[in-house]
């Protein structure tokens, strides 16, 4: 049995100038199930079991200068093509990024209504379709 992590993460902010135009994409094109709203200025979403914080900037913070959030997906180029037809926008279409031993590792990026990068990303053990 192996050790709980004494650190384990739970939550991630993304500064963004609009909240309500931010959950649009988070939740709409995404599709991360929402939590609640604190205040006009934050949102709250489910990532798989991380909690997403949209938050307008606080202190030093500045809308489309965060760190990348990558998101577990299954059918990378089916959801990936979803997102753009919902509005999202392309940054690089997905692409093989690792071979390793037991799988290929694939991602593609997209950007929110505020330019941060959003990479998608799945662990196939087979090629997926090119996009159409």
């Amino acid at each position: 049995m192996s050790a709980v992590p004494a650190i384990a993460l739970r939550q991630v902010a993304v500064t963004v100038s609009d909240v309500d135009t931010a959950l649009g994409f988070y939740r709409d094109v995404l599709a991360l199930d929402f939590l609640f709203r604190a205040g006009p200025g934050l949102a709250f979403l489910d990532a798989g079991g991380v909690r997403l914080m949209l938050s307008t900037p606080q202190g030093a913070g500045e809308p489309g200068r965060n760190s990348v959030l990558y998101f577990h997906v299954h059918d990378i180029v089916r959801v990936f093509e979803g997102c753009i037809a919902k509005g999202a926008v392309s940054e690089r279409t997905p692409a093989l990024a690792a071979r390793i031993p037991d799988h290929d590792l694939w991602i593609g990026f997209l950007r929110d209504p505020d330019g941060n990068l959003v990479g998608l990303m799945e662990e196939v053990r087979e090629a997926p379709p090119a996009i159409g």
